[in-house]
């Protein structure tokens, strides 16, 4: 070989071979020395937005707040057959590279760029992947030519960098555990523990060699191999995935022919903010987390600002992510902190609660209202609506809506906006029966179609301990936000009726006291009002017990006692008992002119089962952070409200209206056993259902109604609170007595105060039944 070949070849080797591989040299050494590459601290625990997890008490995560719906799931919680899946399937030599498999990028180049072979794959190891998803294909916009291209070869350095200390610092079992909960699978699901519970609502431990070989499969690409919305090419794309853990000795050989013919049995529910258990306690957990210090000018009511004031100064969880920040001084976001919420919530109870409102609301109550809606003029308002008040409400739903402020920001008049809801247009509505019709409709009958809908709102708290154990703040979250629970107020009717009872009971009448049931009246400056008598012909004039009065909700002996003890009594009796929104003093808050919210009600009846003690509810025990370290604990605040005394005659009273009275279903008609304690409300024009009752172990209530109290059924027959709101009590109690699983029976009892010796075998149905008027400290030893 002469001289001039050997410096040919020399030139040639330099320009084909050496000078690439220099070139990339130098690129990559560029990219280490000033591209921006992760630290080790980054690359330890990146940006991932985990979810932080809501757990009930009994230990399941009933939501989450995300961003992505991430969370974090440690090596020795993923079965091997899922890691050796996404191995074989992913980067079959993951165990002999150290990061860059140069082999597959060869084959890649040849048999995919060269050949048109696309079922070779991308060529990127699984710990390039997971070096990809911390740097996002963001787009580029530039007018110089080639500089999309610039920028992607930039990334794909910075991920060989990347990977490569990947490598360096960690283990191959540390590194497969971030791949499988860094990576996106489709559905909102980010990360192989939010993969699992969407697709099999499982933990991935418990995921079967298929499902994780379906849920592996979908990596590549998440929509196409979709199992919900493409399941015969998912099928094809897992029995893929099996083919290579045979391939790859991961599977025996019958191993294989038995699972491949296995279908795709999925349990999906996917995990966004609309669904899981307890979305509404969800939703006023974060505004409670996330409160600011209250200031005056923000409230309507002097009563409504003091309640925030005493909780941002009293309670640790109002406010806790403004008043806790972390060692930083940052604040703690919810949605991307990872944080572990210890809630009250009983996971059972929450879903009996939920069944319970969707079973009567939606099975029966609402087809019952859209009967009774047909003989409406202005459907579905009542008939004695008037025209312009009809109009006002439409006209303020319509400037709530999404459609009104989007076309209001976007510059519409509102003539065209009125117009617009004028329009039919196709749209997907909510339906009892289906979940969803889609239908066309124009926005206008659109907020007709929904004010059509009855709401709900449940609560369920622990005696003693103030735990919330429910919570329902309406019929359906994804299309009904409102929270009924703690957010909306309403006229509470005959519910009041107990903490005027209570005050009586206090004053030593017992239930045994004796009343003429005579309408009483109240001279109110240039008039008389007379609260408007419910009882039969046959009992006016007579004398009643306090415990029938209670037991029929008579307004006579309610009138009775407002006139006994005056309006301010009761005010301040209510204060004790934790009702802490706006009362007016007046002579007709005897038969319940207050609007009030399901959560306060409820905490207040709390205190007759907690013999005399108010607990103020709790929603969370325990916070962490997701290394599991403590952040801060919660207990029980109380104070004692009424004596012990007191309470246990009120337990008898309100025994005596699921006995004999209005709320007597709950024998008959349910079958509910064991003691039971209660009160039924119902309001004017029947606008609002009420029931709340007790058991030694549990206190519960229920409001039914509209959004507008001009939306009512006609009848009380239909309208009043033992048909609207106490068959939901009833229908969830059953499923509570029928848990073995959950501590709350038959036979528990309501306990007596000690030294208890007296008489209260007075009926609240047959007056003949009374004893002589008598005093408490006539019963004790």
């Amino acid at each position: 070989m002469n001289d001039t070949t050997r410096k040919k070849i020399v030139k040639w080797f330099w320009i084909l071979i050496a000078a690439p591989i220099a070139c990339l040299l130098l690129a990559l050494l560029l990219v280490a020395l000033f591209a921006k590459i992760p630290s080790f601290e980054q690359l330890e625990d990146p940006d991932s937005n985990l979810a932080t997890l809501l757990i009930s008490e009994d230990g399941k995560v009933i939501n989450t707040y995300h961003i992505e719906n991430r969370s974090y799931v440690a090596f020795e919680d993923l079965p091997p057959y899922l890691v050796e899946a996404a191995i074989a399937t992913e980067d079959a030599r993951f165990h002999s590279h150290s990061g860059i498999d140069f082999r597959g990028l060869a084959r890649v180049g040849f048999k995919t760029l060269l050949l048109g072979d696309s079922s070779q794959g991308g060529g990127s190891t699984i710990t390039q992947q997971l070096a990809k998803t911390l740097y996002p294909r963001e787009s580029v916009e530039s007018r110089f030519p080639g500089a999309r291209a610039f920028k992607m070869v930039i990334i794909k350095l910075k991920e060989w960098i990347t990977a490569v200390k990947l490598e360096r610092n960690y283990t191959k079992d540390e590194i497969v555990t971030m791949y499988l909960n860094q990576i996106f699978f489709g559905s909102n699901a980010y990360g192989i523990k939010a993969a699992a519970a969407t697709f099999f609502a499982k933990e991935p431990k418990d995921l079967t060699v298929e499902e994780g070989a379906c849920l592996v499969g979908m990596v590549n690409k998440p929509t196409r191999y979709n199992p919900v919305l493409n399941p015969e090419q998912s099928l094809a794309r897992r029995n893929h995935v099996l083919k290579q853990m045979r391939k790859y000795d991961y599977l025996t050989r019958d191993e294989y022919d038995s699972i491949v013919r296995i279908p795709i049995v999925l349990s999906y529910e996917r995990q966004d903010h609309n669904s899981g258990l307890a979305p509404y306690f969800r939703d006023m957990l974060r505004k409670t987390m996330n409160a600011t210090k209250p200031k005056r000018s923000s409230y309507r009511q002097e009563e409504d600002y003091r309640v925030d004031s005493l909780a941002w100064a009293d309670d640790p969880l109002y406010g806790w992510l403004n008043k806790n920040p972390k060692p930083d001084g940052t604040s703690y976001n919810l949605d991307r902190d990872g944080l572990r919420i210890y809630t009250t919530i009983d996971s059972r109870m929450q879903q009996y609660a939920e069944e319970a409102v969707a079973e009567h609301l939606g099975g029966t109550l609402q087809k019952e209202f859209f009967r009774d809606m047909k003989y409406k003029r202005n459907r579905p308002f009542s008939n004695d609506t008037p025209q312009n008040v009809i109009e006002v409400l439409l006209r303020q739903a319509e400037r709530w809506s999404d459609r009104y402020m989007g076309m209001k920001k976007e510059g519409f008049s509102e003539e065209e906006i009125r117009k617009s809801f004028k329009k039919p247009m196709p749209m997907r509505i909510f339906s009892w029966d289906k979940g969803y019709i889609d239908t066309l409709m124009t926005p206008e009958d659109s907020v007709k179609y929904y004010k059509s809908f009855l709401r709900s709102a449940f609560l369920a708290i622990e005696p003693n301990t103030g735990h919330v154990k429910a919570y329902v703040g309406g019929p359906d979250y994804r299309y009904f936000k409102y929270d009924n629970a703690r957010q909306g107020k309403r006229q509470v009717g005959s519910t009041i009726k107990p903490f005027l009872y209570t005050l009586a009971m206090q004053e030593n009448f017992t239930p045994c006291s004796k009343v003429v049931n005579i309408p009483y009246s109240f001279e109110l400056a240039d008039t008389v009002w007379t609260p408007k008598s419910t009882d039969k012909a046959e009992y006016i004039g007579r004398t009643v017990t306090l415990k029938w009065g209670l037991t029929h909700s008579s307004n006579n002996i309610s009138a009775y006692l407002m006139k006994r003890f005056g309006p301010l009594s009761m005010v301040e009796m209510c204060r004790r008992m934790g009702i802490g929104s706006y009362l007016d003093p007046v002579y007709s808050l005897c038969v319940g002119s207050c609007d009030l919210n399901v959560y306060e009600m409820v905490a207040a009846y709390n205190t007759f089962p907690s013999r005399g003690v108010f607990s103020y509810p709790i929603l969370v025990t325990r916070i962490e952070d997701n290394d599991g370290n403590v952040l801060a604990n919660f207990s029980t605040r109380k104070k004692e409200a009424i004596s012990e005394n007191t309470a246990y005659l009120m337990v008898n009273l309100m025994q005596g209206v699921v006995n004999e009275g209005t709320a007597g279903s709950l024998k008959w008609k349910y079958g509910l056993q064991g003691e039971l304690a209660g009160k039924t409300g119902t309001t004017n024009d029947q606008s609002d259902g009420w029931f709340i009752g007790y058991t030694p172990k549990l206190t519960a209530g229920i409001w039914v109604g509209a959004e507008d109290r001009q939306v009512h059924f006609e009848s009380l027959a239909l309208g009043g609170g033992a048909h609207m709101a106490l068959p939901i009590w009833g229908i969830f109690m059953k499923k509570v007595y029928a848990d073995p699983t959950i501590p709350i029976g038959v036979e528990d009892h309501f306990v007596p105060p000690m030294g208890w010796n007296m008489d209260l075998s007075c009926s609240g149905s047959d007056e003949d039944d009374m004893t002589s008027e008598a005093t408490v400290e006539d019963y004790f030893n």
